[in-house]
């Protein structure tokens, strides 16, 4: 649905955002905004737009600024080609003098001292970071702007070889005991219908779930969280007891998305609309068309507006595109060929310095992510998993050797053992395999 499309009537807007009708009437008549149409008979008709523009200013009202100079500072945006309602970087807050902090400026040097203060594994320095910086911005910009970039900078950090796994898991057991205690402080629902959010099987990252559900309880939605690593029957017992108006799956890796998409299909066969996001989704963006729901955006903001969009008109997701019947096929044999895949590479392979440990696990990962691309229909979407894997080798000075080798070795055994029954990753892997032989006669 288009934001700017006039849907929504007078009672459903003060339900939506909690304001008065007198007041929403004066804000109107005084200021401008929002500027609704009108039906034939003179009844006032709002866009989702009107409502974001109205949240926008009642969250300006919340960090201090009265009406009057929020609405300025929403004139002052517009002047200089910028959208209000864009970037949070833009929001206003007011210090003890009176004098306006820009919230973009301020809080990357809080996000870089918060970051500093986890590094160095000092828990009270990193405590009073935040908690100064819960003084100052909203609780939106905080969890987006310090937790959630911050995260995401050392875990960039880590995948560069630059931050160790000590330092990640120390930050990141910071930030889930502080989400939290935020959700655990949050008020009761305000706004009908309940919101049930999980993270698929296998899938353990959980600080972008409770942010995202942090923000749907600060909107006023009821929310369910079942965690992180969500079994499927689990799934399917929840759905009795929970009766969710929308489920919000999240998958990061190709194999978990595999198991959303087999989530998707008991959901659309129980009539529960579903949402789905996660960095697979914006690696390969052509798996969105092979879940059977709606993907949620690349970003936690874009998410929680189109939950807004779901829960007031659910509408038909996208159609999905089939698995033909050769790949499905060939997952099947597959499966039943993958252990010894693994077992005859592993004797094959001249491993060099590399532990057997390590051979070992990259088999199992590639293993899991070829199922994974069969079930969805798609060998092409191993690309997305496979520059990711390559590029924390490098990272970890691992040398592209050593990948090489190990594909051309998994390659000859599924040739072995395969056949005719496993010809679409025959194919891939001999496409593969034909870029690095290309490459080592260049270099020879």
């Amino acid at each position: 649905m288009d934001r700017t499309t006039p849907t929504f009537n007078l009672k459903a807007v003060v339900q939506d955002t909690g304001i008065k009708p007198d007041t929403l009437r004066a804000w109107e008549r005084r200021y401008g905004l929002p500027e609704p149409d009108r039906t034939g008979g003179g009844h006032r008709l709002y866009s989702q737009r009107d409502i974001d523009t109205l949240r926008w200013l009642i969250a300006r009202q919340e960090e201090g600024l009265s009406i009057s100079r929020a609405v300025d500072l929403w004139r002052q945006l517009e002047n200089e080609d910028q959208d209000p309602l864009s970037s949070v970087e833009y929001s206003l807050a007011e210090n003890d003098s009176g004098a306006s902090l820009v919230v973009g400026e301020e809080v990357t040097a809080f996000r870089q001292q918060w970051i500093e203060a986890c590094l160095g594994f000092n828990e009270r320095v990193a405590d009073q970071i935040l908690a100064q910086g819960f003084a100052l911005f909203p609780t939106e910009v905080v969890c987006l702007e310090v937790l959630q970039r911050g995260i995401r900078e050392i875990g960039q950090g880590w995948y560069e070889g630059k931050v160790s796994v000590q330092q990640e898991h120390f930050a990141s057991a910071l930030v889930i005991r502080k989400l939290e205690s935020l959700l655990s402080a949050t008020p009761p629902p305000v706004r009908s219908g309940r919101i049930l959010v999980a993270g698929t099987a296998d899938e353990e990252h959980v600080i972008g779930q409770l942010i995202f559900q942090l923000l749907l309880r600060r909107k006023g939605w009821e929310t369910v969280y079942l965690g992180a690593s969500v079994p499927t029957q689990r799934l399917q017992e929840s759905l009795d007891v929970v009766r969710p108006h929308l489920v919000v799956l999240t998958a990061q890796q190709l194999h978990t998305a595999a198991t959303l998409q087999t989530m998707a299909s008991i959901l659309t066969t129980k009539g529960v609309p579903l949402g789905y996001a996660g960095r697979i989704f914006g690696i390969s963006p052509d798996l969105r068309s092979r879940i059977s729901g709606h993907y949620l955006g690349d970003t936690l903001q874009q998410a929680v507006e189109r939950v807004d969009s779901l829960m007031h008109a659910p509408g038909t997701p996208p159609e999905t595109q089939p698995v033909s019947p050769e790949y499905q096929a060939s997952r099947l044999h597959f499966q039943s060929k993958s252990t010894a895949i693994q077992a005859r590479m592993m004797t094959a392979m001249d491993r060099g310095n590399m532990q057997p440990s390590h051979l070992e696990m990259a088999g199992l990962n590639l293993t899991r992510s070829i199922h994974a691309a069969l079930q969805l229909g798609d060998m092409g979407l191993m690309g997305g998993e496979m520059a990711w894997i390559q590029g924390l080798l490098h990272n970890f000075e691992i040398p592209d050797e050593f990948l090489n080798r190990f594909m051309l070795a998994y390659r000859d055994a599924a040739h072995d053992l395969l056949g005719a029954e496993g010809q679409p990753i025959l194919d891939w892997l001999d496409a593969i395999c034909s870029e690095i032989e290309a490459q080592e006669k260049v270099a020879a």
